[in-house]
C-alpha cells in the first residue's frame, strides 16, 4: 500500500490568542498526530518464484534424484515445479421444613408456618482453560531432495506467516549403494539445517535395496530380501550410520523402507515377509551399533490393505521406534470417513501404534485422486492433531501439495489458514495529556492544522518560576 501523504501543518499566526500562546507554555493536548503510513504487506511466495529443478547429476560425482514420494497407487509423473486447528447443573433450591411454635398449647392453635425463604442455588463456575504447555507439532514438507529443498523451507515459512517448519524431509536415491551409503555433498546441507536449531527434526528415507525403482520381478526380490537377511549388505548402512554421525546429525528420523505393502519398490515385504522383517532387524541392528548414534526408525506402510496388509510386515518394537503412515487422499470417491474406518485405514493405524507404545507420523501425505478436496486438507490437519503425531510433512508438488501446486487452491487456502503464524494485533497507544494543563478550545477548523488542541499550564505566572 502507498504510504499516505503527511499533512503540513499551518505555520500562519490565526489570531491573537496564538500571540498569547508564544509567551506562556504551550503543549499539544490529546489528538490526531500525522497521519502513519501502513506498513507494506508481505508478498505471498508463489511457485512462480521457484525455479525449475535441475536435470539430474551423473551417479559418478552427484547423488541421483531420488523419485517423487510415491502413494500407493501408480506413481504420478515427478514433477518439474513450476516457475515455483459437562456443565454442571445447579442443584435445585431447597426449602426446610417448618416446625410448629413450641409454646403453643392445646387451648392455643399452633402458629402458622412461617416458610423459610429458599436458599439460592450455588452455581458451579466454568473452570478456565489452562492454556496447554505440550510444544507446537512439528510439521514440514517435502520439496525438494537437494539444496532447494533446504532453501525453500524458508520460502514456504514466509508464506505461511513467519510459521515455523522445524521437519526437513528428504531422500536418498536407491538407484545404487554408494547412494544409499550417503555419497559425500549430498547429505552436508540437509546437516547444516538440522544442526541450525535444537528443536528441528531431520527425517531421511532410505530404501533398503539398490535398484529400489526398476521394477525388479518377484523371484529376484525374494533373494535379494533373503541376502539381506543373512547380512550380506549389513555393511552400507553402516557407512550410512557413520555418515550421519560425522555430520552431527545422529538424531536423524530414518523412515526405512517405507510403503513396503504396496508393489513399486525393489524393497517390498510381499514376495517374502518374514525374510523382509529379518532385513529390517539386521539394518537396523547394524546403523545402532555405530558410537554416537541416536537414530529412530519409522515403519510407514501405506493407508489400507495395499498388496498385502502391513501387520504382516512388522518387524517388532525392539526394533521400530515410530509407526508412520503415508496416507493421500484416494482412491477416488472414497471420503474421508471411509479413509479412517477402512480395514487398515487411519484409525486402525493409531490403534496398532497405541497397542505397541508407539507414537504416530505421517512422513507423507497429500491431495491426490479426489482432486482439490479442502475436507480431506481439513480433516487430515484435525486428525494429525488429535491423535499427538510426533511429526508430519506434506509432499509438497503437483498433484500432492499446495504451495509448489497452483491447481489446489481451496485446499491450499484450508493449509495456509490453518497453519500460518496468527498476527496479534497491537492496542493503540491512548493519548496523554499533560499533568497541569487545560486544554484551550479553539474552533475545529484551527484545531484540525494544529493536530489537536492547545494547552496552558495556567500556573505560568507564579511567582515561584
Amino acid at each position: 500500500m502507498a504510504s499516505q501523504q503527511r499533512r503540513t501543518r499551518s505555520r500562519r499566526p490565526v489570531f491573537a490568542v496564538a500571540t498569547a500562546a508564544a509567551a506562556v507554555s504551550v503543549v499539544l493536548a490529546s489528538g490526531p498526530g500525522p497521519a502513519v503510513a501502513d506498513p507494506a504487506p508481505v508478498p505471498n511466495a508463489t511457485p512462480a518464484q521457484i525455479p525449475q529443478a535441475a536435470p539430474p547429476q551423473d551417479p559418478g560425482t552427484q547423488p541421483a534424484p531420488p523419485a517423487a514420494p510415491t502413494p500407493d497407487t501408480p506413481t504420478p509423473d515427478t514433477p518439474t515445479p513450476a516457475a515455483p486447528t459437562p456443565d454442571t447443573a445447579p442443584p435445585d433450591p431447597t426449602i426446610p421444613d417448618s416446625a410448629p411454635d413450641p409454646t403453643a398449647t392445646e387451648s392455643t392453635p399452633p402458629a402458622a408456618p412461617t416458610p423459610s425463604p429458599p436458599t439460592a442455588p450455588t452455581l458451579t463456575p466454568t473452570p478456565t482453560p489452562v492454556p496447554s504447555t505440550a510444544p507446537a507439532p512439528a510439521f514440514g514438507a517435502y520439496l525438494d531432495f537437494g539444496a532447494r529443498g533446504v532453501a525453500r523451507i524458508a520460502r514456504l515459512s514466509a508464506w505461511l506467516g513467519g510459521a515455523e517448519l522445524r521437519v526437513g524431509h528428504t531422500y536418498l536415491p536407491g538407484d545404487q549403494w554408494s547412494n544409499i551409503e550417503g555419497l559425500p555433498g549430498f547429505l552436508d546441507v540437509w546437516a547444516d539445517w538440522r544442526r541450525e536449531k535444537d528443536d528441528r527434526m531431520l527425517v531421511l528415507n532410505v530404501p533398503m535395496l539398490e535398484r529400489n525403482e526398476e521394477g525388479v520381478a518377484d523371484p529376484e526380490v525374494r533373494d535379494l530380501l533373503q541376502r539381506g537377511a543373512s547380512g550380506e549388505f549389513d555393511h552400507h548402512f553402516r557407512a550410512l550410520a557413520e555418515r550421519l554421525v560425522g555430520l552431527g546429525v545422529p538424531d536423524t528420523v530414518i523412515v526405512l523402507g517405507w510403503e513396503m505393502n504396496g508393489t513399486t519398490y525393489t524393497h517390498r515385504c510381499g514376495p517374502d515377509p518374514e525374510a523382509w522383517k529379518a532385513y529390517w532387524n539386521r539394518i537396523v541392528t547394524a546403523m545402532r551399533a555405530v558410537p554416537g548414534q541416536r537414530f529412530r526408525f519409522d515403519f510407514a506402510p501405506t493407508r489400507g490393505r495395499d498388496a498385502v496388509p502391513w501387520t504382516e510386515c512388522y518387524p517388532g518394537d525392539d526394533t521400530v521406534d515410530i509407526i508412520g503412515m503415508d496416507a493421500y487422499d484416494q482412491p477416488s470417491g472414497l471420503s474421508f470417513d471411509e479413509q479412517v474406518s477402512e480395514p487398515l485405514g487411519l484409525q486402525e493405524h493409531v490403534d496398532f501404534a497405541r497397542a505397541h507404545g508407539k507414537p504416530v507420523s505421517y512422513p507423507e501425505w497429500g491431495l491426490f485422486r479426489n482432486g482439490d478436496n479442502a475436507e480431506y486438507m481439513r480433516r487430515m490437519l484435525d486428525w494429525m492433531d488429535r491423535h499427538g503425531a510426533l511429526y508430519n510433512t506434506l509432499t509438497d508438488y503437483c498433484p500432492h501439495g499446495v504451495w509448489q501446486c497452483r491447481g489446489n487452491p481451496r485446499a491450499s487456502a484450508v493449509y495456509r489458514s490453518l497453519l500460518s503464524d496468527p498476527v496479534t494485533p497491537t492496542a493503540p497507544t491512548a493519548p496523554q495529556r499533560p499533568d497541569h494543563c487545560t486544554p484551550i478550545a479553539l474552533g475545529n477548523w484551527l484545531e484540525s492544522r494544529l493536530g489537536g488542541r492547545l494547552c496552558l499550564r495556567l500556573g505560568w505566572w507564579s511567582p515561584a518560576r
